[in-house]
């Protein structure tokens, strides 16, 4: 997912009105009068750079006058002790935009160096690493952008970009519906609730159609139902793997199959090894833990 600078402006406009508000008083304190400094930002830990760019635009918004210079790139891994930037400007200035654009950087570099653990520990396999929309409002894009630079994809954007049909919209959407254990009987119907909502928006002329299901039971009514992509949620492993051996004897199209739920580095392989195309992780945009890097005057 690519981002601009002008999709990303209001977002670090934002940040900037959050931290610098009416003025830097201690700038105003500290400093008589403005000078010109040299700056680097240095990884304190290892890492997958990430949003060197979005930093870059902060100190933009700040002071067009400050000579922001990228010294690697997102996606490069970086060492602990690595300079990642150096910058050139008022002394003023760049204090004042070095915890927001650091702030970015942290949360970013986090995201995509926990996702490169994960694509990394698949390799190999047939599987991919699917981010979802599990983030913090305001920052889709640019964690997104983190889990592709770091050899992720990205899942749907928003509500707009792609059908999910989850377990909510399919108690709804059953007759008299019980609550969650009644999600297959469609009263008067020899159709079930999952193979008619995908029937339903495959009638409506919508592509990738998703459906979510629990056990075996419901991925073969999804199947049958022709959904382009089944998300296996929160299923055994054995059970995915009898999915997947379901969907390669299947005649005709095959959907992708996705598993979701209940992943962590310790158990990915093994799912990436039952042959499902995609593997869905939540923590990588809304757990992942930021990694340390700071400004420094230099000489």
């Amino acid at each position: 997912m690519g981002i601009s600078k002008e999709d990303i402006l209001p977002i670090i406009m934002s940040a900037l009105r959050e931290d610098v508000g009416s003025g830097d008083i201690t700038n105003a304190s500290v400093f008589d009068k403005d000078t010109s400094i040299t700056a680097c930002i240095i990884a304190k830990e290892p890492c997958v750079l990430a949003g060197i760019d979005i930093a870059r635009w902060v100190f933009d918004v700040l002071d067009e006058k400050i000579n922001f210079r990228p010294l690697a790139k997102d996606g490069d891994v970086v060492k602990k002790g690595k300079k990642v930037a150096s910058l050139r400007g008022s002394v003023k200035n760049i204090l004042t935009g070095e915890r927001t654009a650091l702030n970015f950087l942290g949360a970013l570099c986090g995201i995509a160096t926990l996702t490169k653990s994960f694509v990394d520990e698949i390799k190999g396999t047939k599987a991919g690493i699917f981010d979802t929309r599990k983030t913090m409002p305001g920052m889709r894009a640019l964690a997104k952008h983190a889990v592709k630079v770091a050899g992720g994809s990205n899942h749907r954007t928003g509500l707009w970009d792609g059908i999910l049909i989850k377990d909510n919209h399919i108690y709804c959407s059953t007759p008299h519906h019980k609550g969650a254990g009644h999600r297959l009987q469609v009263l008067g119907s020899s159709e079930s609730v999952i193979a008619g909502l995908v029937r339903k928006s495959k009638a409506k002329g919508y592509k990738n159609v998703e459906i979510e299901v629990e056990n075996l039971k419901e991925f073969k009514e999804a199947l049958e139902a022709g959904a382009d992509i089944i998300l296996l949620d929160n299923m055994k492993i054995e059970d995915a793997r009898k999915a997947v051996s379901l969907k390669n004897k299947r005649k005709g199209p095959r959907p992708l199959l996705e598993y979701s739920g209940g992943v962590r580095l310790g158990n990915v392989r093994r799912i990436a090894k039952t042959g499902v195309d995609r593997i869905s992780i939540g923590f990588l945009t809304h757990s992942a833990p930021s990694i340390d890097l700071s400004l420094e005057i230099c000489p």
